[in-house]
């Protein structure tokens, strides 16, 4: 019998057609209340700009939504784009949230700019900001360190906060970093497969202890779509798809309603696509999805699963939780 690791929600706070940007961000705090009485671990927001079906674009105040209509279940961001803000205001923003909500926050950081180019120049993202990553995390670090007595600039609130910092990464080069600053990591298989087992490989070869971990702890985030049948998870997961060909066609839009044969809106070129992206999803009736994520854990060991589900329902994105969280017992 496979021992289960804690299971964990990654939010996109999805805007489905039809709905207000406000009804989305309550569906949120709805969907992380359930998740809480399911007994899931933590709860993340992703920064994502430009992007009219994503409403978490302003992550730190999200995030400040949902634990403040929460009370045990820990909320962070997943991610932060670091090279989008400056480090001390990133440690302002933190370590308020953590003031306001202590021992229940965590700063996951990315290095991706998370929207185009346009909007990164508007951002005022300079472009070797990817280049400084690692420096800025080490940066960030600092800040939530102890202010000493000469310090000209701290972090206020900020300093002496015990904010969990982690790398998140969809290529081996985030592995390498969390790995040599010995912070936890998190991958994103929801939506960049192909290196998922190189990157834990590295991580976990190359990790050195710190401070803040004796050992390496990797989650790993995967598509869950669950229904009651088969038939209906398939139609649901349609809406991701949709939404995801959009993105891809350069049409990002709204979160849109399940179709009956998403081969009659793409192409096979397309359909090849989306069967490669979306390879780690979990998809189906609660057997299938316990299947499907039992073979992952196995491939993986993971320590923590973590589940993005892009679902047009909220109900029915609430059951798919349900059905994860029945997983575990």
């Amino acid at each position: 019998m496979t021992a289960y690791p804690p299971f964990s929600v990654l939010d996109l706070a999805p805007v489905p057609q039809g709905t207000e940007v406000g009804q989305a961000l309550h569906n949120s705090l709805d969907l992380a209340q359930h998740a809480e009485r399911l007994g899931f671990h933590r709860y993340w927001l992703a920064e994502h700009h430009n992007m009219p079906g994503i409403a978490s674009a302003a992550t730190a105040v999200v995030i400040g939504h949902v634990a403040g209509g929460t009370s045990t279940i820990r909320v962070g961001s997943g991610g932060v784009m670091l090279p989008n803000h400056a480090p001390l205001m990133v440690a302002e923003q933190f370590g308020t949230l953590n003031a306001l909500y202590p021992g229940r926050i965590d700063l996951g950081l990315g290095r991706a700019p998370g929207t185009d180019q346009a909007t990164m120049r508007a951002l005022r993202r300079y472009a070797g900001a990817v280049d400084s990553f690692a420096q800025d995390v080490v940066e960030l670090q600092r800040w939530f360190q102890p202010a000493t007595a000469d310090q000209a600039v701290r972090a206020v609130p900020g300093e002496g906060q015990d904010v969990p910092i982690w790398i998140l990464g969809s290529s081996t080069w985030g592995a390498q970093l969390a790995a040599a600053l010995g912070l936890p990591y998190a991958f994103a298989a929801h939506f960049a497969p192909d290196a998922l087992l190189d990157a834990l490989l590295l991580y976990r070869r190359h990790f050195k202890p710190s401070e803040t971990l004796d050992k390496p702890y990797a989650m790993v985030c995967i598509g869950v779509c669950a229904a009651d049948t088969d038939h209906e998870a398939a139609r649901l997961a349609t809406s991701t798809q949709q939404q995801f060909l959009a993105l891809r066609r350069g049409r990002p839009g709204l979160l849109p309603s399940p179709v009956d044969d998403i081969r009659e809106h793409a192409s096979p070129a397309e359909l090849a696509g989306l069967d490669h992206t979306f390879q780690y999803s979990a998809i189906g009736s609660p057997k299938t999805v316990k299947r499907k994520i039992e073979r992952i854990l196995e491939m993986t060991g993971a320590d923590e699963l973590m589940a993005a589900s892009q679902i047009y329902d909220h109900d029915a994105r609430k059951r798919s939780y349900e059905i994860l969280a029945s997983l575990r017992g």
